[in-house]
């Protein structure tokens, strides 16, 4: 804990389905909080930890945890800053305010403190750069997944443009085992604006594409490299690609399986250090 805090002031008991403490988490299912203030769902305890520990970014306003999950969270009340309030409800009280069976026990509401702008995060990037420029992504698990690729590989930052979906929505920080809260990103603008802005920054841009002109293996890592993907299905528009270097990733031509979730993951690792 805390010095100075006791555990009675940290952990406060509550067993009344309509406390008004609750109401952020209330049908959680069913609605989201993204666009709200910057305010988010977390769920679980690997994500809260990424949560407590992305204090640059992101903060948590409260957590609310099943009774039975409360011992084993010693090590994370001790990152809590002591303002935060615990809230602690039985798995019944836990199930009706959310609006389904919280297994995890663990749930947190976050809020991002500042949003980057695209350029003051590119002027930020170190002069060896590895970035994931997404276009017109709407799902939710690719987005998620993407990230988590993103954090793998350690890309130095996520660009989107303003038709992708908000990776702060819950299920999008679930599939991304926390990622969406650590890779530092920006969402805003139109593609034709991000690709301006790396371009301005010196950034060597490839658009992945099935139809790509080169492998993505005959493509030469440069010191800074964008990888720009589209939506399944449609992919990027063809304008973009006609304008831009396209590459590809090999695989069979009788069964174009991949999804952009799995792409990312295969030319992220490609470009990054560790190849």
């Amino acid at each position: 804990m805390n010095a100075g805090v006791r555990p009675e002031e940290r952990v406060l008991k509550i067993d009344d389905v309509g406390d008004p403490r609750l109401a952020p988490y209330r049908d959680i299912r069913e609605r989201d909080l993204v666009g709200r203030s910057g305010r988010f769902i977390a769920e679980g305890k690997v994500v809260l930890n990424v949560l407590l520990s992305s204090a640059r970014f992101f903060e948590a306003e409260s957590l609310l945890v099943l009774e039975n999950r409360l011992s084993g969270l010693e090590q994370q009340l001790r990152l809590c800053p002591p303002e935060v309030p615990v809230y602690c409800v039985p798995q019944a009280v836990m199930d009706a305010v959310a609006g389904f069976h919280v297994h995890r026990g663990i749930l947190a509401v976050g809020r991002r403190k500042a949003a980057p702008s695209l350029a003051g995060l590119l002027a930020g990037l170190p002069d060896r750069a590895l970035v994931a420029v997404l276009c017109g992504i709407s799902n939710h698990d690719n987005v998620g997944s993407i990230f988590r690729n993103a954090a793998a590989f350690e890309a130095d930052c996520v660009l989107m443009d303003e038709t992708c979906c908000d990776p702060l929505y819950r299920k999008a920080i679930r599939v991304s085992v926390g990622a969406t809260l650590k890779v530092p990103y920006a969402r805003q603008g139109s593609i034709d604006d991000i690709i301006a802005a790396l371009a301005e920054e010196k950034f060597e841009i490839w658009a992945l594409s099935p139809s790509g002109t080169r492998s993505i293996y005959d493509v030469p890592p440069a010191p800074r490299q964008a990888l720009l993907m589209g939506t399944e299905g449609e992919g990027l528009p063809k304008l973009l690609l006609e304008r831009l270097n396209t590459a590809r990733i090999p695989m069979s031509a009788e069964f174009d399986s991949l999804n952009v979730a799995t792409a990312s993951g295969i030319a992220l690792s490609r470009f990054s250090r560790f190849a």
